[in-house]
């Protein structure tokens, strides 16, 4: 089904695209529809329509995760390149793929001609059979973190079947990649993908995927109780606790926002590593009181809350954890003063 295209990205012309997606395509179909609906044109993070761009990412997670994935990698692929300038090509579906593993390494060269080359491979590259373009992490002869732009039907590229046994974000097909003196396109220099500011806004941003996953979970057991004859106290006090979990991390999220486009430029290490921390820890709670207060029948019957409640803890892991909080820790210390005055 061909999509209107519309002006710009917002949540309501989102959610009209999004409505119109034939669910039963595969997520990257889904997103080329997306694209072509103009629907990838987000606010840039920390342009002062942060909060737009979160509600968007949020609405394609409350839609589907492993199409948020996608669309989440692509839009934050499109936000890089405007932050470094890197090469444009209108209509390409982006990847980002920066995970580092000690097992697999992608190292950047110039070949005998002069033309840069990547060669090695990369693991966890979520959605590689759909896009047409990704953004690496690699290593320059120098050992320094490099970014490079690959269109991924160039020579020197092949999408294995390998890398990815999981039942949860099964659609996003996060397989490895090998590159074989790819073609490739510096993107910044090395070691600025990781030193600019905006690394820290796309960060954030995976926050508003993982809430807007949780807040799909929440109104299933919003819908069964109000559809109670009886109230059950039990399930009641489950919707209570989801209601306060998800609107602390809403309130943080919005202040989160704020704050960025405030000060458009400066480091948001501290505001987008406790985002994603209390996100995290909502989202967590979300997913137990729902399925404990609604019981097994909505993961054996009901194939969207099952895909949800499947996927959504593969997702989390984006977070690393007690690593990511003894960083918040580390930073925290930092300050001359306690940060919690009211």
């Amino acid at each position: 089904m061909k999509i209107d295209r519309l002006p710009y990205a917002s949540a309501h012309t989102l959610g009209h695209a999004l409505a119109q997606l034939d669910t039963r395509l595969p997520p990257g179909e889904q997103l080329a529809q997306l694209i072509a609906a103009g629907q990838d044109q987000l606010p840039q993070p920390g342009g002062g329509a942060t909060l737009q761009r979160w509600q968007c990412l949020a609405l394609a997670a409350h839609h589907d995760l492993s199409l948020a994935k996608l669309y989440e990698g692509h839009t934050d692929a499109l936000a890089i390149l405007a932050e470094l300038n890197g090469p444009s090509r209108p209509g390409a579906a982006w990847g980002v793929w920066c995970a580092e593993s000690p097992e697999a390494a992608v190292v950047l060269r110039r070949d005998s001609v002069g033309q840069y080359v990547i060669s090695g491979r990369k693991q966890w590259c979520s959605g590689a059979t759909a896009l047409s373009h990704a953004l690496v992490s690699c290593h320059d002869a120098y050992g320094e973190r490099a970014l490079v732009a690959v269109a991924l039907r160039d020579r020197g590229v092949t999408i294995t079947d390998e890398g990815w046994h999981a039942v949860g974000m099964a659609a996003t097909a996060s397989v490895d990649v090998l590159f074989d003196e790819a073609p490739a396109i510096p993107v910044g220099q090395p070691g600025e993908y990781l030193s600019r500011a905006g690394f820290w806004y796309g960060g954030a941003g995976i926050a508003a995927c993982w809430y807007g996953a949780a807040q799909a979970l929440a109104e299933y057991l919003f819908g069964a109780a109000r559809a109670q004859t009886k109230p059950d106290p039990h399930r009641l006090a489950h919707l209570g606790e989801v209601d306060v979990a998800l609107a602390s991390a809403a309130t943080l999220l919005r202040a989160s926002a704020s704050a960025i486009d405030r000060a458009p430029g400066a480091y948001a290490g501290r505001t987008a590593m406790r985002a994603r921390l209390a996100v995290e820890a909502a989202a967590s709670d979300v997913l137990r009181h729902a399925t404990r207060a609604l019981g097994a029948a909505p993961l054996c019957r009901n194939a969207r809350f099952a895909k949800l409640a499947a996927d959504l803890p593969v997702f989390l892991r984006q977070s690393h954890a007690e690593r990511d909080l003894a960083t918040l820790g580390g930073l925290l210390t930092q300050l001359e003063d306690a940060p919690w005055a009211l």
